[in-house]
């Protein structure tokens, strides 16, 4: 069964070259679902859909504040790990304090913020404005520091089966210097750097709604992130705010959200400026890697 497994999500490794390629999939007379870049009877393009988001409209988010006449605009961030916010006010009408271009700031951890006292122009007549609030995790003014990362799973030996850059999904700035493992599931994943968990997921089933499945992710005390995906339901073990060392428990390895097969995707991020993008990293040891199937003759 596991060499099934492996040919399932182990059908691209590393490649040098950052541009997509087309991807189609495949169903055949046993439900075996095959993946491959060239196209057969029968098979559909397969959409990857890059959008490793975290939804935190109700972790950050706007609050105003209304007193004698005075409109206090506060950011508020619920989460345990520092978030750069981008606040503008939009159909401004009868305002006075209102900036003219947006604020930018990062907010510290469960922490309240004012941004802006409004008030009338004409007293008589009310304020009129548009809120708009943007969000990125993490601080960009933090240096990520060397560190060499210890395999995040127990057992094995596994496999990558798409490396940074590969063609099939990692081409994203989010995810392009990311890894795949191929491993059954249910493979133990643990934490590869110390840290405080920040977000997790862990009801979704199947594909989901969330490209990422249900994942972990850890906040490193120099300020980039290690994100783990694809974990099965039900398995996290860690909740938001823990703080986790080298080779504590995490969850269990799976199959969800946007997966072409078992394994794991285990992606070190940082925030460069109102946006979070993949870094460079290493393991401690060689992880070896997949044929690249779907390019065989």
């Amino acid at each position: 069964m596991f060499p099934r497994l492996l040919f399932l999500c182990g059908l691209f490794v590393a490649s040098t070259s950052a541009v997509a390629m087309t991807i189609y999939k495949s169903t055949d007379a046993n439900g075996v679902v095959a993946y491959s870049d060239r196209p057969t009877k029968g098979s559909k393009v397969f959409v990857f859909r890059d959008r490793m988001v975290e939804h935190l409209e109700r972790q950050v988010f706007y609050v105003i504040m209304k007193k004698d006449g005075v409109d206090s605009v506060y950011v508020r961030n619920d989460l345990y790990a520092p978030v750069e916010i981008e606040l503008s006010f939009a159909g401004v009408k009868n305002v006075s304090g209102a900036p003219r271009q947006p604020i930018r700031r990062v907010i510290p951890l469960r922490t309240s913020v004012r941004l802006a006292q409004l008030t009338a122009t004409q007293a008589s007549r009310p304020l009129v404005y548009i809120p708009k609030l943007k969000y990125s995790l993490g601080d960009p003014s933090g240096t990520a520091m060397a560190y060499r990362y210890p395999l995040p799973w127990r057992g094995g030996p596994f496999r990558v089966s798409q490396g940074a850059n590969g063609q099939y999904s990692h081409y994203g700035p989010k995810n392009r210097y990311a890894m795949d493992i191929a491993m059954p599931e249910g493979t133990p994943i643990i934490a590869a750097r110390g840290g405080v968990v920040v977000k997790t997921e862990n009801s979704q089933t199947g594909r989901g709604t969330n490209p990422s499945g249900n994942f972990v992710r850890v906040l490193h005390d120099d300020g980039t992130m290690g994100v783990y995906l694809h974990l099965k339901k039900g398995s996290v073990r860690v909740r938001e705010g823990q703080r986790v060392a080298v080779g504590s428990a995490l969850a269990l390895s799976g199959n969800t959200g946007n997966s072409s097969g078992p394994h794991l995707h285990f992606v070190v991020q940082r925030n460069t400026g109102m946006g979070l993008v993949s870094i460079p990293y290493s393991f401690k040891q060689p992880v070896g890697a997949l044929p690249n199937f779907a390019l065989r003759p």
